[in-house]
């Protein structure tokens, strides 16, 4: 799905040393930490062709991990950051279930630790109570996670979900409807506001429900919508805090788990900033070089991360049969 975004505009935030760069920044280091930017799914994938030499040393970690089709079997472990890891004992949400259905199968990226997939069964319920038929899932991790050949550079433990804002239908999605239709874009072109005539208040509860729930650390959504959810939530705001604004999340919304007592190789996001995130703490987002930034040029030389850049355990996950 299309996204705008800047890199350059990335780095200078860091620079600034904002609530927002230290909220971002820690995490996730690279532009499309937390940005789908795959297109449609294939009612036809083609499997990956073998690596020349896999045990090169300049292979990119992404190449490694996509290739691995089945989790490492064991106690589930998030192991790293959510933008630098790899997780083992994965389990895989079924792609149908009473409270949800699981879009783009062809990519294979419904793995998840088995905490984020008691969330998301948590949640499908907690949807349903507030009006919502039940929850679209888009991409959480792959297999045994790491670096995403295509979109994310984050969702590499286990404990990262992307949610549709459109809901779940009455019936069960077809193959190729699971590949091929996209989710409702809730933001008007102008990126100012939300679009009056598709947010509605089961859009506002389904977002709080995940806020409130203990184990979620953060859930990453359009600025728009952010500004939206300050101007309705009334009194009741503690939870607000975990919503944060960042590029593209128009469609979806991107939950993340905190890490789990049982991984401690799991490094965890930094607290919370203080306050809401709301009134002018958000007008960063809404500068017209945010909104509508200039592309950046091209690096001359890519660089891609290779399993140096990982924690040492996640050369042993990728390794194993």
């Amino acid at each position: 799905m299309p996204r705008l975004i800047c890199p350059l505009l990335i780095a200078s935030l860091l620079a600034t040393g904002s609530a927002l760069a230290q909220d971002a920044g820690s995490q996730v280091k690279r532009a499309a930490s937390t940005i789908d930017t795959t297109p449609p799914g294939t009612l036809n994938p083609t499997p990956l062709p073998p690596l020349p030499d896999p045990d090169a040393p300049n292979v990119p970690a992404k190449e490694l991990f996509a290739r691995k089709l089945t989790p490492l079997p064991g106690p589930a472990r998030a192991i790293g950051s959510y933008a630098d890891g790899c997780m083992a004992g994965a389990v895989a949400l079924p792609i149908t279930g009473p409270t949800w259905q699981v879009m783009r199968l062809s990519r294979n990226r419904n793995w998840g630790n088995p905490e984020l997939i008691k969330f998301i069964e948590r949640l499908g319920s907690n949807a349903k109570k507030a009006g919502w038929n039940g929850l679209l899932i888009g991409d959480m991790a792959q297999p045994r996670g790491g670096p995403m050949i295509s979109g994310h550079a984050s969702h590499q433990i286990g404990l990262d979900v992307d949610i549709w804002f459109t809901p779940m239908p009455n019936h069960v999605l077809s193959r190729e409807e699971r590949e091929m239709d996209g989710a409702a874009n809730m933001v008007e072109p102008d990126g100012l506001n939300v679009d009056p005539k598709l947010w509605t208040p089961a859009h506002m509860a389904v977002v709080r429900a995940a806020a409130k729930d203990p184990e979620v650390a953060r859930i990453f959504v359009n600025a728009a919508i952010k500004k939206e959810m300050c101007s309705e939530a009334g009194t009741d705001r503690a939870w607000l805090a975990k919503v944060r604004p960042w590029w593209g999340h128009a469609e979806h919304f991107h939950v993340r788990l905190a890490c789990p007592a049982d991984s401690p190789q799991c490094k965890p996001q930094p607290p919370v900033p203080a306050g809401d995130g709301c009134g002018h703490a958000l007008d960063y987002w809404f500068k017209e070089s945010v909104l509508h930034p200039k592309p950046a040029p091209a690096p001359a030389h890519p660089k891609y991360m290779t399993l140096k850049g990982l924690p040492a355990a996640c050369r042993a996950v990728v390794k194993a049969p």
